[in-house]
C-alpha cells in the first residue's frame, strides 16, 4: 500500500532528484547564456573577469574586513587590555567572520553563473586553440618555472591544453555540457551528485572549485588518486 501510494506520489511530483533539477535548469539557462557572450573577447579580458568577481567578493565584506582589522590591532598595542577584554574582543572577531561567512556565501549564489561560465569558456578555448595567450604577470613567471605546459615568450605567457597528471600526459579536450554543470550547482549547495562513469565526475569538480576558490580561502578536493587530483 505504502509503496504504491510512493509510485502515485512520483508520478504527480516527480522524485526529488527530478525536482531539484527542475529548481537548477534557470541557473544552467542562465550560465549558458552568459558563455554564448563570453567567445569574443580576448584571453586578457576573459581572464580580467577572474579579477572581477574576486573584488566584487572583497568589496562585499570590506567593512567587516576593517573592523576586524581594527579589533585585532588593537588587541596587539594596547598592553593594558586584560585576558577577559582580549577574550570579549576575539569573541567580536568570531561574530564578524560568521557575517562575513554568510555574505561571501550568498555572493558566491550570486556570481555562480558567470563564475560558471567563464570556466566553461576557458574550457572551450584549451580545447579548440590548444592555449590561451595572456600578458605575463609575475604569476604565469612563478608557474612557468615550475610547469612545462606554461611558456612565457616576450610580453606573453602561453597556457598549453597539455600536462603530466601523476607522470601521465593529458590533453584537456573537455567542454562542461549542461549535465556537467547540474552537478557543479549541487556539489556547490552542499549536495552529493551521483554520476555514472564517463559522466564528467572529473570536469564537473572544477566548477565548484573555481567558484569557492574566489574568495582567497582556499579550497579542499579530495579524489581517490593524484591523477584525478
Amino acid at each position: 500500500m505504502l509503496d504504491s501510494l510512493t509510485k502515485t506520489i512520483q508520478k504527480l511530483f516527480g522524485s526529488k532528484s527530478e525536482r531539484d533539477i527542475k529548481l537548477i535548469n534557470p541557473i544552467v539557462e542562465e550560465i549558458n547564456s552568459i558563455f554564448n557572450t563570453l567567445a569574443s573577447i580576448s584571453d586578457d579580458e576573459l581572464r580580467a573577469k577572474t579579477a572581477e568577481l574576486k573584488k566584487r567578493i572583497a568589496d562585499a565584506s570590506v567593512e567587516q574586513e576593517k573592523q576586524i582589522a581594527d579589533i585585532r590591532a588593537r588587541i596587539n598595542s594596547e598592553e593594558s587590555i586584560d585576558i577577559t577584554q582580549k577574550e570579549a574582543l576575539y569573541d567580536q572577531i568570531d561574530a564578524l567572520e560568521e557575517d562575513i561567512h554568510k555574505i561571501v556565501k550568498d555572493i558566491l549564489d550570486e556570481i555562480l553563473p558567470e563564475a560558471f561560465a567563464v570556466l566553461k569558456e576557458t574550457a572551450r578555448r584549451f580545447k579548440e586553440n590548444g592555449e590561451l595567450v595572456v600578458s605575463a604577470t609575475d604569476w604565469d613567471k612563478e608557474i612557468a618555472l615550475h610547469k612545462e605546459n606554461v611558456v612565457i615568450n616576450g610580453e606573453k605567457a602561453h597556457w598549453k591544453n597539455e600536462w603530466l597528471a601523476a607522470g601521465t600526459p593529458v590533453v584537456w579536450d573537455m567542454v562542461h555540457y549542461n549535465v556537467q554543470l547540474i552537478g557543479g550547482v549541487v556539489l556547490h549547495q552542499g549536495k552529493i551528485a551521483e554520476m555514472a562513469t564517463g559522466e564528467g565526475k572529473t570536469l564537473v569538480a572544477t566548477l565548484p572549485v573555481f567558484l569557492n576558490a574566489l574568495p582567497g580561502r582556499g579550497v579542499h578536493l579530495v579524489t581517490v588518486n593524484d591523477y584525478l587530483a
